[in-house]
């Protein structure tokens, strides 16, 4: 075969064939649309929309717990003779209901993450003009946002209901901008905390265990020490026993700035200087989740 010859054949080996693809000539809408489309998507498929009818059933089976004990609360309350108030605080309500609260991020912490992880699609996400704070702020704010949802529609409820039984609208409007508070700060916190748990894993049920041993396990750990020190007279190692356990630190803090009720044996919660280390030990931890995920995501896999 002569040099022409071969020279040929290797341009007709190498041809480019065109295949159809054209480029795109519209609006390039960036890292912010980008943004707001992830912590749309995230908040959305925390409560199962967009998602097949299996994926929506444990959310809002679980929210519609949350909104039936506020109704039932305020009718038993509206039924109560002589009532002027709700017969539970606004600032209790998610201190009671803790456990469907830890079981609701528990199951979609890991939805938001570690599906991601699993199926490798990260790298997809850091194609594209988007950082990794973004993903990792998009990931945090949606579940945080979807936390609140939960528990703040059980607190509207309680206070429509007490407008609705003619109690103060001082008092109450008072007393539920501090359950707002309250839960607001508590769903930043399970957020961070959940979405460290459930990225460190692939695998959902491991991230739903590790998020439940979290939430959960630790609450009802620190809770039976703590009754152990009340009854054996050590009653001021109780109001830092508080500081082991994510539910325990939000009854501090809600305690000592909300005036709140503690749920603490004896009903004696930290005062305002005790409260302070509560508060500073829960801005730490959602700093350093925030932390965490960021040093995550920089060793994912490009």
């Amino acid at each position: 075969m002569s040099t022409e010859t071969g020279t040929a054949a290797g341009r007709e080996a190498s041809r480019i064939h065109n295949i159809g693809y054209r480029s795109y000539d519209g609006p390039r809408l960036g890292r912010a649309y980008a943004r707001r489309s992830l912590f749309s998507q995230t908040l959305r498929g925390s409560f199962g929309l967009g998602r097949s009818a299996k994926s929506k059933v444990l959310p809002m089976l679980l929210f519609g717990v949350m909104a039936m004990v506020a109704a039932i609360l305020v009718a038993v309350s509206m039924a109560t003779p002589d009532a002027s108030k709700l017969v539970v605080k606004y600032t209790s309500y998610a201190i009671y209901l803790q456990a469907v609260i830890g079981l609701f991020i528990a199951a979609q912490a890991p939805q938001a993450v570690s599906r991601d992880l699993r199926f490798k699609t990260v790298p997809l996400y850091f194609s594209r003009p988007i950082e990794r704070a973004d993903y990792v702020m998009a990931k945090f704010a949606a579940t945080a946002a979807a936390l609140f949802i939960l528990t703040g529609a059980p607190l509207l409820i309680l206070y429509v209901g007490s407008l609705l039984a003619k109690f103060d609208f001082a008092d109450q409007t008072k007393w539920f901008g501090q359950g707002l508070v309250s839960v607001a700060l508590l769903s930043v916190l399970f957020a961070g905390l959940g979405l460290v748990m459930a990225a460190l894993t692939p695998r959902r049920g491991f991230g739903v265990a590790a998020v439940i041993a979290l939430l959960t396990i630790t609450y009802g750990a620190v809770s039976t020490i703590q009754a152990i020190a009340w009854e054996t007279g050590s009653e001021g190692a109780v109001q830092w026993l508080g500081l082991f356990s994510p539910i325990t630190l939000i009854d501090g803090v809600q305690t000592a700035f909300l005036g709140a009720s503690s749920a603490f044996p004896g009903g004696e919660g930290p005062g305002v200087g005790t409260g302070v280390v509560y508060l500073f030990v829960v801005l730490a931890l959602v700093a350093g989740s925030y932390a965490v995920l960021m040093r995550r995501y920089r060793r994912v896999g490009l």
